[in-house]
């Protein structure tokens, strides 16, 4: 005779609760973006062309899987399942993918450096989304949570002691997006305004009006962003003054920067499909593309083949065709059943037996979501 377990019962008339395609899809469109951003990064030191891409993607795409990372995320107190996840889904892929990049780059360049506190390359969201879980239970503890999330964003540029170590500078320069994402859920804002449902034309049109006049910004005035070192600005990383704008009012400039992905992200979401597309499925796997796509792209930049000679229009549209490519491949079945054991460890030998726990057996299995709260199949 088996038993339902608690969490599996439902009350008598309640509905399963069904997945909205909504998200699946903005999770894909976004680590799209992340993998396009990245293939086309070598071509922006040539081609004006592709700066401009890469600056439209740049404004945006990790903010808005922030949002969506933050939308999924609960503010209470952890359970001692919670904490377990932070570190079988976040710490222990993060050491396993560090430990591959050392070792690819100790083959290749021949120099061993040992510093897990450096994320490597794309390593540093995973540990962005460790800091975010651990930091929001107590800053939902706080009145205005959401403006103080805004203000260390801002006020941690100041301080040029704060780097990227354990991603701590970039992490904190994020951290608005993440709380805007928790606050949209605890205030009900996609139930009572339909965000996930089909949206009116007008709003579409208004969408596809802001998308176009971010793009034809970037265009007219492409020299003075290059000038500026734009793009720098945007990786939430660098103090001020390591970006050369050490005056008081720098601040402003981010905060205008938040607004700005604020603005793009919620034109970008207003676009995307609410129904179920060829993409629904893939966006179910965004941390296998986040995790692997560097894997992929990193001997093709490092070739030499991008850039310089080969940085026009047409390399530009390939890369982006191949960069939605690499997505699907990596979000496949048979790479995730190859690549599971990297993504989704299941480290028993790490946790205490659950006689030894006063909080009970913690179960080391495969977890329900992954770090963005995508549902796993």
């Amino acid at each position: 005779m088996t038993t339902t377990p608690p969490s599996t019962v439902r009350r008598e008339g309640e509905k399963p609760k069904q997945r909205v395609p909504f998200w699946d899809n903005a999770r894909f469109v976004s680590v799209a973006l992340v993998v396009s951003g990245h293939a086309i990064q070598r071509l922006t030191y040539d081609s004006d062309n592709a700066l401009i891409v890469y600056l439209f993607i740049y404004a945006f795409h990790m903010p808005a899987f922030a949002i969506i990372s933050g939308y999924f995320s609960k503010a209470g107190p952890p359970s001692a399942r919670q904490m377990q996840r932070v570190i079988t889904d976040i710490l222990v892929p993060y050491v396993i993918m560090e430990t591959i990049w050392t070792l690819l780059q100790f083959l290749v360049e021949g120099t061993l450096t040992v510093n897990p506190t450096k994320p490597s390359w794309t390593l540093w969201f995973l540990l962005a989304l460790g800091i975010f879980r651990l930091i929001l239970p107590y800053l939902a503890l706080l009145r205005w949570p959401l403006l103080w999330a805004v203000v260390f964003s801002v006020g941690v540029g100041y301080l040029s002691n704060v780097d990227s170590t354990f991603s701590l500078s970039r992490a904190i320069g994020i951290l608005p997006f993440f709380v805007l994402g928790w606050k949209l859920k605890e205030w009900g804002v996609v139930d009572r305004w339909g965000v996930v449902e089909r949206q009116a034309l007008p709003m579409r049109l208004a969408a596809v009006a802001v998308l176009v006049g971010w793009a034809a910004v970037l265009a007219a005035f492409i020299d003075g962003w290059r000038a500026m070192e734009l793009r720098f600005w945007f990786f939430y990383d660098d103090s001020y003054q390591g970006l050369g704008e050490d005056q008081w009012w720098a601040g402003a400039v981010r905060l205008l920067l938040i607004a700005l992905a604020i603005l793009l992200t919620a034109a970008v979401f207003v676009l995307i499909p609410r129904r179920e597309t060829w993409m629904t499925g893939l966006g179910q796997s965004t941390m296998y593309v986040y995790l692997l796509h560097s894997f992929v792209l990193w001997p093709i930049r490092e070739s030499g083949v991008i850039g310089g000679e080969n940085s026009s229009l047409t390399w530009l549209v390939g890369l982006l065709f191949a960069s939605v490519a690499i997505a699907v491949l990596l979000a496949s079945p048979w790479v995730r059943r190859a690549t599971r054991p990297l993504i989704e460890p299941k480290p028993t030998w790490l946790f205490r037996p659950a006689e030894e726990t006063r909080t009970g057996p913690l179960r080391v299995g495969p977890s329900r979501t992954d770090p963005t709260g995508a549902r796993r199949r």
